[in-house]
């Protein structure tokens, strides 16, 4: 096992004495997955649906038995991108296991082959393209997914915040990719996705092609009960204790949100000696050491707003859960200006991602924002 300074990982996957809970959702996709079912998981951001692809690709009948690949589109804007995200992922993941499986990668994906390189220095196999390398991208996804279909052991491609795809450059990604995977038998997808309006619409829309294609997965907040039991055990194997009330009260003040959460008992366990005890009052100074550290961004996000949005989102905020945001009551309270200026401040909110959607109501998207926003304004 892995020595680490702190055991509340904030940043990626470690191992599974790290990982919280998630015993009946990691039985269900490893389940979904080993069945040959595609899975779509749906979560607001930061709720953890990372840590569980992780956490499930590290277990022994995944790890053993199946090549897994991950990438990220969030911050992709075309198929090119897309397709050079995959690409890289998967060169890097063969590249620990030797030149063999790297030669046998560029003889299937030879439009990537000028890319391949061996460091001057250590000699090492290196992927050097760049985005302007790609000529044409849906010839080499062709490529990618003939090497996924011959690859020696079944692949999982996990592709996360896959609603990126809707805001592509190209309006025709979506058809491409279920067409791709439909005819692809040698791997297994798991979509995953933050904004879950869109996913659910693309995926249970019978004009949408992925239409009835994939098993759907909503991820929850961890358990409290589950949630309690791993802080303290993580606390006294590092010999420190923390106070049960303060667990549920960092729990609920977040609502069980994984990451924020995390972060919060990260920071408590930095306040707190060995054969030290975590108390309440820790809560307020590590709340506000997280929020320093986040100052400067959250300055800069708000000072690029326009005034509307600003306001709206300072509004928002206050009400933490937004209801009614364009009836009279909502406007008069924080003086705001008209329901149709208030629905276009809205929509950009939305658009950025600065605000959620949740059943009937409105709320920031970021938590610590929304925390933020109620100290400073």
């Amino acid at each position: 096992m892995a020595i680490v300074n702190n055991p509340f990982i904030v940043g990626g996957y470690l191992s599974p004495h790290y990982f919280c809970d998630r015993e009946v959702e990691t039985e269900q996709l490893i389940r979904n997955i080993t069945n040959e079912r595609n899975v779509v998981i749906i979560s607001v951001r930061r709720m953890g649906k990372t840590g569980l692809i992780r956490h499930c690709f590290y277990q022994d009948e995944i790890k053993e038995h199946y090549y897994t690949f991950f990438i990220d589109i969030y911050a992709t804007a075309s198929l090119r991108e897309f397709v050079f995200a995959l690409g890289k992922e998967i060169f890097e993941k063969l590249k620990p296991k030797g030149m063999k499986f790297i030669e046998r990668f560029f003889s299937v994906i030879s439009s990537l082959r000028a890319g391949f390189k061996l460091d001057s220095v250590t000699g090492e196999p290196t992927f050097d393209i760049g985005l302007g390398d790609i000529h044409t991208a849906e010839t080499t996804l062709d490529e990618i997914f003939a090497y996924l279909e011959q690859a020696d052991k079944p692949c999982i491609v996990a592709i996360d915040e896959f609603q990126q795809i809707g805001n592509y450059t190209e309006k025709n990604v979506e058809a491409i990719l279920r067409t791709k995977v439909q005819h692809c038998q040698n791997a297994r997808f798991i979509f995953a996705g933050s904004q879950k309006h869109i996913m659910m619409n693309m995926f249970n829309s019978p004009a949408r092609p992925f239409y009835q294609s994939v098993n759907m997965m909503q991820l929850k907040s961890i358990p409290l009960t589950a949630y309690r039991a791993f802080v303290e055990r993580l606390f006294l194997e590092n010999k420190k204790r923390i106070e049960e009330e303060l667990i549920d009260e960092v729990y609920n003040f977040f609502e069980g949100h994984t990451w924020y959460v995390q972060l919060m008992f990260n920071e408590l366990y930095i306040l707190t000696g060995k054969g030290e005890v975590c108390d309440r009052s820790l809560q307020s100074i590590a709340l506000t050491n997280i929020l320093q550290m986040q100052d400067f961004t959250y300055q800069e996000i708000f000072s690029r707003l326009p005034e509307k949005q600003k306001e709206v989102l300072i509004a928002i905020g206050k009400e933490q859960k937004a209801t009614g945001v364009t009836s009279g009551k909502f406007i008069k309270k924080y003086k705001l200006s008209t329901p149709s200026s208030v629905q276009a401040a809205l929509k950009g909110l939305l658009e950025k991602n600065l605000v959620s959607q949740e059943q009937n109501h409105y709320e920031i998207a970021d938590k610590l924002l929304g925390v933020w926003l109620q100290k400073n304004y």
